[in-house]
């Protein structure tokens, strides 16, 4: 029997991008540009610490906002089903502080996520990246303990999962993406993708 491990991309996969959702609910168009726009996530995050100072606002405010996201319609149901049959984990460039009531309303899957620094007063200050490349070294690392990978994602920095596991998607991917990496299967709906699963395992 294969040692499989299904690497799941969190933010535009499962639950809406969370920064968009910030965005529309503060009224900070800026705060919408994400890893679709700004491969250079370290740039794009000390960017936006940079705009919530500007404005005032620290982790609670982006908690709040964070307590009314859903995940996308489908998503629990077919994170369930895909649990039923395989190992899953979600790679995610967010931050535990972000994903925890998120991962209430998926049924708690397993999540590595990075961590913020915030201050006394909520002030987010900085960010600590579990590890460089996080998504790219998680699963070469599972790779080394045994695990064959499975790998979706939507964005600039799932790429590097995607390409070095054993059957890599894209899933509900931009355009451009898609254009610029047309060796890679990209599906929309979760039924396609739970078949393509299904299939490489």
């Amino acid at each position: 029997m294969d040692m499989n491990i299904v690497c799941l991309d969190l933010e535009g996969v499962l639950v809406p991008e969370i920064w968009i959702a910030f965005a529309e609910a503060s009224g900070i168009p800026e705060l919408k540009r994400t890893t679709r726009d700004e491969p250079d996530y370290d740039k794009l995050m000390k960017w936006r610490i940079g705009i919530l100072k500007e404005h005032g606002l620290g982790l609670k405010e982006i908690q709040d906002t964070i307590a009314k996201i859903d995940p996308i319609p489908g998503a629990k149901e077919f994170l369930d089903e895909l649990r039923s049959i395989t190992q899953v984990i979600i790679i995610s460039d967010t931050f535990s502080q972000f994903a925890g009531p998120l991962m209430k309303k998926l049924g708690y899957p397993t999540i590595f996520c990075n961590s913020l620094e915030v201050a006394e007063n909520g002030e987010i200050t900085g960010f600590k990246m579990r590890v460089e490349n996080s998504k790219y070294t998680t699963v070469k690392a599972l790779q080394s303990i045994g695990f064959q990978t499975i790998a979706s994602g939507d964005s600039h920095n799932d790429l590097g999962m995607i390409q070095a596991s054993k059957a890599g998607f894209l899933f509900k991917s931009t355009e451009q993406i898609k254009k610029d990496h047309p060796e890679l299967p990209a599906y929309e709906t979760y039924d396609e993708l739970m078949a393509a699963i299904k299939r490489a395992l």
